[in-house]
């Protein structure tokens, strides 16, 4: 990969595959014998929840979130805001947020407190990326894919201003192209 826009791939496809497959054995070991119901956090966990959904060997439900705390910016405002609700309640059941990447922690907590709320049996959280370097909040997610440098990451449904999404890995976008620092 020689493309000026990317400073180098950080996860590779298969990397992500083999970390994807794990994780959807141990959420199958852990919720064996219930039907959890997984909520992905649109827009950018969607490849990541597609691929894990595939791989719980187990009944699941699944419904869709989403939140804006970011808009076009490169950093988030520190706001969160549901902007798509669930379609089915939660009360009962039990639930698994699953999220792109935890950053400062800000959009998660809000979610999880938010649902924690509406009575489910339990209420866990599996995040592709986590990027503990820049929590502003304490929040600490129940499974996590990988732990990541404090870098500008996009591929595998990590975006910068909607691009960049279907990469099948994840890259560091090259600080000219955001206007960021070296």
């Amino acid at each position: 990969m020689k493309d000026s826009k990317f400073e180098k791939v950080l996860l590779d496809e298969g990397t992500i595959r083999a970390r994807v497959i794990e994780l959807g054995l141990q959420l199958t070991r852990d919720y064996a014998g219930k039907t959890p119901t997984l909520i992905c956090v649109l827009r950018g966990a969607s490849s990541f929840f597609a691929d894990l959904s595939r791989e719980i060997e187990l009944p699941i439900f699944e419904d869709f979130i989403a939140i804006s705390s970011y808009g076009d910016k490169t950093s988030t405002s520190g706001e969160v805001k549901l902007v798509k609700d669930v379609a089915e309640g939660i009360e009962g059941k039990d639930v698994v947020l699953v999220e792109d990447i935890v950053d400062s922690g800000n959009s998660m907590k809000y979610i999880k407190e938010l649902f924690a709320a509406r009575k489910p049996a339990s209420i866990k959280v599996c995040a592709f990326l986590d990027k503990p370097s820049r929590r502003t909040v304490d929040f600490q997610a129940d499974y996590v894919g990988f732990t990541v440098p404090d870098e500008f990451l996009v591929g595998y449904g990590l975006d910068y201003g909607q691009r960049f999404r279907n990469l099948k890995d994840v890259r560091v976008l090259a600080a000219e192209v955001y206007g960021g620092k070296k």
